[in-house]
């Protein structure tokens, strides 16, 4: 087992991660990943209808495994600024059972996810096991459920990850090394310099520095890669502009521009990358402004759909939103961001907040009750446009509580029709979402619409009929997998192979 820890959060672990079980599987090691716990609004489902988080998830694929949620067997999903919804073994518990959990014996949490640890390596060769946050938060290491204790009851070896994009990294690096105890420093057996930018052979004299101050070799310095983009494991990709300027009008002549809605508590944010791929231009937005320079708005999905919609009209977004319809502009809601296009949305029981009712944007004509109940399943079928028969297929998955009614004679119809995972290609299949009676505005619970390369063409030439780019060709799925191999290309040329493939007992 090989563990991959960092000096702080937003280090790049999950990419390295991700890179190096990627390189080991092409190397014929059957490998998994894990990841203890997990803090994250960027979920997905399994096959077997269970949630856990996305990072995992792309690991899983970069090793060529199905999802499983021993991989990430706690996962919680920030709902508001001081709660959290509780995700054990891929199934939300109440309330009263998330208090108990949380607040109860930390040796009974560890146990839980250490069973999650000990199936995994029962199953596979070697587990690369992700760290959370910092590896060195000396007032939280009594608490810690994802760091060292997972090492330690694995016996593996550590990697520490230091960011060098920000600057300060031998402060990283011998800071962290300096506060740990001295058994969890024992185990830290590499350091990997990420994000590097410039020449690294002027960084040569930084290496010899470190080596020589901790006594720790530097198994590499991994330079920044723009060109294989890997799913964030939380909120938005690390190279994300937030708030741009306006696209110019020569690039509106040439390709869609979308803007999306940064909402606070925003969730499987990954729906949207699938535009970058198609040439659409995608800019995240916060502060109000005028959208006449975009094609498309998207409502992206939320852990918290009443606390963003409150969010949304105090900084004054409802009349932008609403300035955009008027004008014609087209809104696209994903999951949450559908639930705020309809007329109301009623939470009588506080499953994400105050009990109580919001006004939606009355953007469409569905009206949102929020239940405990949640309903995570994998879904496929086939997208429906306005007025014409269901053609490009559609996959993705559900994850969302609540039930949505429509009122069918002030809607254009459904989004998609879709089957269970498990359901039979032949059925006629259950409307999804809803479009305006226009036809320019549409929700649906379905996160990854996008990623079927016809369904994503289809959408964007009813948005911008005069733009008939053919765009890419593959499947969501192979262009994921060839971003997995251009990042452990990456790696092969900036990591000493030699020394990772020792530290995890497999020859080169």
């Amino acid at each position: 087992m090989l563990c991959v820890f960092g000096t702080a959060s937003g280090v790049g672990k999950s990419w390295l991660c991700t890179g190096i079980a990627r390189l080991l599987r092409r190397a014929g090691v059957d490998v998994a990943p894990y990841k203890a716990q997990n803090l994250s609004n960027n979920a997905g489902v399994t096959s077997a209808g269970r949630e856990m988080g996305r990072a995992q998830i792309v690991q899983a694929e970069a090793c060529g495994l199905p999802p499983h949620v021993d991989m990430n067997p706690l996962l919680l999903k920030p709902n508001a600024d001081h709660g959290a919804q509780v995700v054990l073994l891929g199934q939300v518990i109440g309330p009263g059972e998330a208090r108990r959990h949380l607040s109860g014996g930390i040796d009974q949490r560890r146990a839980l996810v250490f069973a999650a640890l000990d199936r995994l390596r029962s199953r596979h060769r070697l587990v690369i096991a992700e760290g959370a946050g910092s590896c060195a938060e000396v007032n939280l290491r009594a608490r810690d459920l994802v760091n060292f204790p997972v090492a330690h009851h694995a016996r593996a070896p550590v990697l520490l990850v230091a960011d060098i994009r920000n600057g300060g990294v031998f402060a990283q690096v011998v800071g962290t090394l300096e506060v740990l105890s001295p058994e969890d420093r024992a185990r830290v057996a590499g350091i990997v310099i990420n994000r590097f930018e410039g020449d690294a052979s002027l960084f040569e004299d930084g290496v010899e520095w470190l080596e020589a101050r901790t006594g720790v070799p530097v198994l590499g310095v991994v330079p920044w890669l723009e060109h294989a983009r890997i799913e964030a494991e939380d909120g938005l990709p690390a190279d994300v502009c937030l708030d741009p300027p306006a696209p110019a009008e020569s690039d509106r002549a040439r390709r869609c521009s979308v803007a999306v809605l940064c909402l606070p508590h925003i969730a499987n944010g990954t729906d949207m990358d699938a535009l970058i791929r198609h040439g659409v231009g995608v800019h995240y937005l916060s502060e109000p402004r005028d959208l006449s320079g975009y094609d498309l708005l998207i409502l992206p999905g939320t852990k918290n759909t009443r606390g963003d919609l409150a969010w949304l009209r105090a900084r004054g977004w409802h009349h932008r939103i609403a300035e955009h319809a008027e004008r014609g502009g087209r809104v696209l809601g994903l999951c949450g961001g559908y639930q705020m296009m309809g007329e109301s949305i009623s939470d009588p029981a506080g499953v994400e907040g105050a009990p109580g009712e919001s006004a939606g944007l009355g953007l469409l004509p569905v009206r949102t009750v929020l239940a405990p109940c949640k309903r995570t399943t994998r879904a496929h079928g086939r997208l429906v446009l306005p007025g014409q028969d269901p053609a490009q297929r559609v996959q993705g998955y559900e994850i969302h509580v609540g039930r949505t009614e429509i009122d069918p004679a002030r809607s254009g119809g459904p989004v998609v029709l879709l089957q269970d995972a498990e359901g039979a290609d032949g059925a006629p299949g259950r409307p999804d979402g809803a479009w305006s009676l226009d036809g320019a505005h549409a929700g649906t619970y379905l996160h990854g619409l996008l990623d079927e390369p016809a369904a994503a063409r289809a959408l964007l030439r009813w948005w911008r009929p005069d733009l008939a780019s053919e765009g890419p060709q593959e499947s969501a799925y192979d262009w994921r997998q060839r971003q997995y191999d251009l990042l452990a290309d990456h790696l092969e040329q900036h990591l000493d192979l030699d020394r990772l493939f020792s530290l995890v007992g497999v020859p080169r």
